[in-house]
């Protein structure tokens, strides 16, 4: 939450599920195999789609093979059905009235036991039954879920409609004689596998005369996965927010200067705009993810799932439901009593993805999470979403240390970028001794009467006045930006080590940090900001925004656990951070305005900054975020959020 305070606001039996370990990310490899070859059969015969091909094989042997397990490269896999494909979810009660988060949450085309219409049959894992040729008038069969029913929906194909199968549903022998189609979904994601793994096995059982045979199949649920940055960018989105005082109208000039941004990239698609709940921190209260499986025509079905934010008290997370749940889209929020320990943690500026990799014996070839934690502190993410994203088994979320940064979010330091390199990506990272460098170069070319900051001032809020002999010679300002690197530098030994990334696969970004609570007059004396007025005194922002509804929550909630004080000294951008910005292109990269000193005619950081992307092969572009969120403690990457290309497979490394 992004006020902005300190809130930005087992291996299984055979027979079983085979999963990637969770805790560990690993990947297991499929077998070698010879498939057998099949053909009308004399006994049940239950096929589902093993190999992911779009095609359950009911006459050769490709999907006959180890049907009963489960792993990351071959098994069935099924939908969670949580989009609303025809809109028919409510989103107000009886007379208008807003309905609860839970009643927003409780409603999908998983919670129906119904098929509504084409879009929604798009949905449905097939599972289809062996022709069972020459079986007599009275044979019958029956279905049951054996394992995960409270879970799972299965339905019949019967005269071109899809039935829901029951306890009561017999096939007929002219239906097993034909071969029997179904179709199957889960009602929701996994939330914690020591709950449910995500697995559900459907048994057949026919019987004719005295003599009854069965088989089983089994299917896991899609693994809900986040976003990384090797996907092509399909879409833009950004909160609108109404009103008519100066912020909330520069707010709206942003996006209407992102809009062009977004266009000169060739993205077409309009953008999403949240323009109901004036919280303008879009990456911070939903993390776009998606589900996926081969759908029956042999092309990848994709569901975007919004995650909202583990935060109760932030209405945005509403506008997902109201506006955004459609056709294709579906929403998961998670509820979570204890939490939170940080509030600002639970933001969803604070997930980002590494892009896919093999390394030390593990693969993520769907990439995989990094949150920040407050080590010193002991303050983590929501721990109901962290097993939420753990159980997936395919993302295992890395922790880095944030406890450095007043709002405490990873974005603020790291980014991936694509790179035409074996890896296929880079890491960006905040390079504070490059800025440092920046002022010192300055001041020994005779420039340091210049000053910091080029951005023009407003009534409420006046431009910052220091020049750069004023800047390096604070208290502070040297000696936090020392700490930053010394952080940054531990958080990338992590990255390091966990990825196999070297020091040449590293794009260092010029930027600074200063803390939080401080800032300097015109004389060079430090003095304190409080962080909820940082945006300035009487400022639209604060009055309509205050603390994206904390205060209202914890007054609602007196016996919820307060966020402990830092317990070190935490900083924010002091320079609009350059890798706080958004990738809308392969190549085309739209950074923060920098407002640096300008020397000669060119801003200094805006040279370096661009200089850096380039070398690395990235257009870099520049949008003015400063009142609208720089003041605010984030960055043009802090009010958007992208929907990016989920089409490929997510069971495979990518292939250059």
């Amino acid at each position: 939450m992004r006020s902005r305070s300190r809130i930005r606001i087992r291996p299984y039996p055979a027979g079983s599920l085979v999963l990637a370990v969770a805790a560990a990310g690993s990947v297991l490899a499929g077998p070698a195999y010879s498939a057998p070859v099949a053909g009308p059969s004399a006994g049940a015969d239950l096929r589902a789609d093993v190999n992911r091909d779009g095609r359950v094989d009911v006459t050769g042997g490709t999907d006959a093979y180890r049907e009963d397990r489960w792993s990351v490269e071959r098994g069935a896999v099924y939908l969670p059905n949580i989009d609303d494909d025809t809109k028919r979810c409510p989103v107000t009660g009886p007379g208008g009235r807003p309905l609860s988060d839970a009643e927003l949450a409780a409603c999908n085309d998983g919670t129906d036991k119904k098929v509504n219409g084409s879009a929604d049959a798009a949905d449905l894992a097939r599972v289809r039954s062996v022709p069972m040729a020459g079986l007599p008038a009275g044979a019958r069969g029956s279905l049951k879920i054996t394992t995960g029913g409270k879970h799972t929906h299965l339905f019949l194909k019967r005269a071109g409609a899809w039935v829901l199968v029951t306890s009561e549903t017999r096939l007929t022998a002219a239906e097993l004689r034909s071969g029997a189609e179904f179709g199957v979904e889960a009602t929701d994601v996994v939330r914690d596998s020591a709950e449910w793994d995500g697995r559900a096995v459907v048994r057949l059982t026919v019987t004719s005369g005295q003599t009854s045979t069965t088989d089983a199949v089994t299917l896991r649920v899609a693994p809900l996965l986040t976003q990384h940055h090797l996907q092509n960018t399909q879409q833009v989105m950004v909160s609108k927010v109404q009103g008519d005082g100066p912020d909330s109208r520069l707010q709206r000039e942003f996006v209407t200067a992102l809009e062009k941004e977004v266009e000169k990239a060739g993205i077409t698609t309009p953008l999403v705009t949240f323009e109901k709940y004036a919280d303008r921190w879009a990456q911070d209260f939903v993390e776009p993810a998606y589900v996926s499986m081969t759908g029956p025509n042999g092309k990848r079905q994709v569901m975007r799932v919004m995650l909202r934010s583990a935060q109760p008290y932030r209405d945005a997370g509403r506008e997902l439901f109201e506006k955004v749940r459609g056709r294709d889209i579906g929403v998961v929020e998670v509820t979570d009593p204890v939490e939170p320990e940080d509030w600002s943690l639970d933001s969803m500026g604070n997930l980002e993805t590494i892009p896919p990799y093999t390394h030390g014996g593990r693969s993520f070839p769907a990439g995989r999470i990094i949150m920040g934690e407050r080590k010193d502190s002991g303050a983590r993410p929501s721990k109901v979403m962290r097993t939420m994203l753990k159980s997936q088994g395919m993302q295992d979320p890395l922790l880095l240390d944030t406890s450095w940064l007043g709002v405490g979010h990873v974005d603020e330091f790291v980014q991936f970028l694509p790179a035409d390199t074996p890896r296929g990506w880079r890491i960006g990272v905040a390079d504070p001794q490059a800025g440092l460098r920046l002022l010192r170069d300055a001041k020994r070319d005779g420039h340091g009467t210049t000053k910091m900051f080029s951005v023009q001032g407003r009534a409420d809020t006046p431009a910052p006045k220091e020049t750069i002999d004023q800047a390096l010679a604070s208290p502070h300002l040297v000696a936090d930006n020392d700490m930053a690197a010394r952080r940054i530098a531990a958080n990338l030994e992590i990255l390091k080590r966990e990825t196999g990334v070297t020091d040449a696969e590293i794009v260092r970004v010029p930027a600074l940090y200063t803390r939080d609570s401080e800032a300097l007059t015109a004389e060079g004396e430090a003095v304190p900001v409080p962080r909820l007025t940082r945006m300035g005194a009487g400022s639209d922002l604060v009055n309509s925004l205050k603390d994206n509804g904390q205060q209202k929550w914890l007054t609602e909630n007196p016996a919820a656990p307060r966020a402990a004080a830092p317990a070190t000294v935490t900083t924010s951008a002091y320079v609009p951070g350059a890798v706080n910005g958004v990738l809308l292109g392969r190549d085309r990269y739209l950074a923060p305005r920098q407002w640096g000193p300008v020397v000669n005619g060119k801003d200094l950081f805006t040279e370096a900054v661009t200089a850096v992307y380039r070398k690395v092969g990235l257009q870099v572009s520049y949008i003015d975020d400063w009142y609208t969120y720089h003041l605010g403690m984030g960055e043009v990457h802090c009010g958007t959020n992208t929907l990016r290309d989920a089409s490929a497979a997510w069971w495979r490394l990518p292939t250059r």
